[in-house]
Formats: structure tokens, sequence, C-alpha cells
């Protein structure tokens, strides 16, 4: 084997690979935690969805519009959306309209900065850098917005005596939310900062490793890996803030008075 030669895996290595999870399956049931079955259907839906994944690609990558790949993205957009409300049980008002605009202008900002000034592809819309480069920084930045969006509304109700006292004495709705929003950004951009932090050290990202392991030279494998981790930051980092930026607001009338909020289930 050449010295950047791709190693190609076949059926048989694969099934070498899915018997790590048979022994996962098998462990949980010798320790009877009632979850074997979950566990097998869910490594069968993760094979099933990432082979259709595949596939889908191979199709995707040779579209030649900008429309349809922007309807793609939009798509995208529309499936973190459904992924990130699901997972939030007490919802900021006017929520998918403050997660929806902020995720397009963070990620999709973020996204096209990177397609066109970093890698400098052309064409601009070519589905082959521009939609996994996408779903890179989507996906990472569903966690951020989850965590910002779930924050701020938990620190809303839990403040809110505190925030009626600060209006009572003058302060503005930006004033007196401020230190919500604060706590809010803080755990919104935790994660992304803890990645860092381990990233070359207790864990190799996916990526890098995928591309040495394809036969790409490892400095180069880093120089993209550093690339990619500076464009998911940005992204969290400014989704994070248009969503607490416009969703603080939707706790105060116009008068910055505070809103009655809806009872806790």
């Amino acid at each position: 084997m050449g010295k950047n030669s791709l190693i190609h895996l076949d059926l048989l290595q694969l099934i070498y690979a899915y018997a790590l999870i048979l022994l996962s399956v098998s462990l949980a049931r010798f320790k009877q935690i009632g979850q074997e079955r979950q566990m097998l259907w869910a490594s069968l839906r993760m094979v099933v969805q990432l082979l259709a994944v595949g596939y889908l690609l191979q199709l995707v990558f040779t579209v030649r519009s900008p429309l349809l790949v922007i309807l793609i993205l939009l798509s995208m957009t529309g499936f973190s959306l459904q992924v990130i409300g699901s997972r939030i049980r007490q919802h900021m008002p006017h929520f998918y309209r403050i997660m929806g605009s902020s995720i397009i202008i963070g990620c999709g900002g973020v996204t096209f900065y990177f397609c066109l000034l970093v890698v400098g592809y052309s064409p601009w819309y070519d589905p082959r850098y521009l939609i996994p480069l996408a779903g890179m920084i989507i996906g990472n930045s569903m966690n951020g917005a989850s965590l910002a969006a779930e924050r701020l509304t938990a620190e809303m109700r839990e403040r809110h005596d505190e925030l009626e006292t600060a209006l009572c004495l003058g302060a503005t709705a930006r004033q007196a939310a401020e230190p919500a929003l604060r706590t809010a950004y803080r755990a919104a951009l935790i994660p992304t900062m803890n990645t860092m932090a381990a990233t070359g050290i207790v864990a190799l990202p996916g990526m890098m490793t995928g591309q040495i392991l394809s036969g790409t030279e490892p400095l180069l494998a880093v120089r993209y890996q550093i690339a990619i981790m500076c464009a998911i930051t940005a992204a969290v980092a400014i989704t994070a803030f248009l969503i607490l930026l416009q969703g603080y607001r939707s706790y105060f009338t116009p008068a910055d008075q505070l809103r009655q909020q809806a009872p806790l289930p």
C-alpha cells in the first residue's frame, strides 16, 4: 500500500466494524439495562440513513443549478429547526421565526464567507463543497442554538421578579435582561470552547481523521480542521448572539413592559 493510497472498505470490513455494535448490545443485555432493542434499532437506522445519504449525495453532487442548491440548504435548515424545536421543552415567543432567521443569517453568512474567501472554489454553488460544509456548520451550531434558546427561556422565568424590579427602578428592557443574556450566551458557547480546548489532545476530529485515513497529508488535514473549527465557532457565536438579541425582546412590549408568560405545564 502506497503512502497516500486510499483504503477502500469492503462489505466484509464493514461487517467487522458492525460487530463492535453487536458487542455493545451484548454488554447492554448482560447488564440488563433494558435498552438492547433501542441500541440495535438506532444502529440499523444509522446504517440505512448513511447509505441513503451516500446515494443521495451522489445525485446531489451532479446538480448544476444554484436555485436547487439553495433549496437543499433551506431544507437542511428546516430539518435543523425541527430537531431543535423537538429538543426544547419550553419555547420562547416567536420561537421558529427567531431561530430560523438566526440560523439562516449566522450559519448561512459564515458558510458563504468560508466558501468564497477561505476555500475559494468556483462556481460558488458547487454542491460538492457547499453542501457538506454547510451541513457541518449547521449541524455543529444546533447545540449552541438549542442551549441559547433553552437557557434564555429558563433565565427569563427564573428572574421574573428581578426583571420586574429592575423595570420599576427605571431600567430599560435590555438593561433588565442583561444578566440573563450573559448567562445564556455563556452556556451556548461552552460546548464549542470545550471542543476547541480538547481538539488534538483529548480527541481527533472526525473530519481530520477521515482525511488522514483517506490518504491526505496530515498537515493539510490539520489546516482544513483549523479552518473548519474557526468557521463553526463563528457560526455558533453569531447564531446564538442573534437568537438572544431577538429572543429577549419577545418577552417585552414595545413600551419595555414584561409580557405575561404562560404558566409552566
